[in-house]
């Protein structure tokens, strides 16, 4: 009987223990806070990249003018190492995001790349006299402009008519 006991306390210990640890991870838990809403994103001034991209770049670096309020600047790069490639990301009012892509890579390799995987479709639309083919099914919609030496791609999850504002708004001088 003496070695029933022995096996008793031991039970009944790692019960304790296990209550003891259940009871401070749940203080840990109610103690550290937990927001589930989408993080404010900070605004980037993208002026200086901008400037400096269209120094650099071997093709007519766009950027977007009297975009509609409350878009904002969220993202930017430019890197001439291999291809010159600029990248200008923001956030509509309504929480989607659109990015502006250039590239003077080989446009099959680089429009899979800006629209993860979209592929295109016959519709194309007319916007400030240039034809931009849409593509879609991948993770992100698109508009492609494809030019000599270079292409532009305005992908994002916004609709279409989000992305045909940037498109419309897009400048190179």
């Amino acid at each position: 009987m003496a070695g029933s006991n022995g096996k008793q306390k031991s039970v009944r210990n790692m019960v304790l223990s296990l209550g003891v640890t259940i009871l401070a991870a749940g203080v840990v838990y109610l103690f550290v806070p937990h927001d589930d809403s989408a993080p404010d994103l900070p605004k980037v001034d993208y002026r200086v990249e901008l400037l400096t991209a269209r120094r650099a770049a071997s093709y007519p670096v766009a950027a977007p003018e009297d975009l509609p309020a409350g878009w904002k600047a969220t993202s930017v790069r430019f890197d001439g190492q291999e291809f010159d490639v600029w990248h200008l990301g923001f956030h509509t009012s309504d929480g989607q995001y659109v990015q502006v892509e250039q590239s003077t890579q080989k446009p099959s390799a680089f429009i899979d790349e800006a629209t993860q995987g979209g592929e295109e479709s016959t519709t194309t639309r007319r916007i400030d006299g240039r034809t931009w083919t849409r593509y879609t099914g991948g993770r992100y919609d698109a508009l492609v402009l494809e030019e000599k030496g270079s292409t532009t791609v305005v992908a994002g999850t916004a609709s279409f008519a989000q992305l045909e504002k940037m498109a419309g708004a897009l400048k190179t001088v």
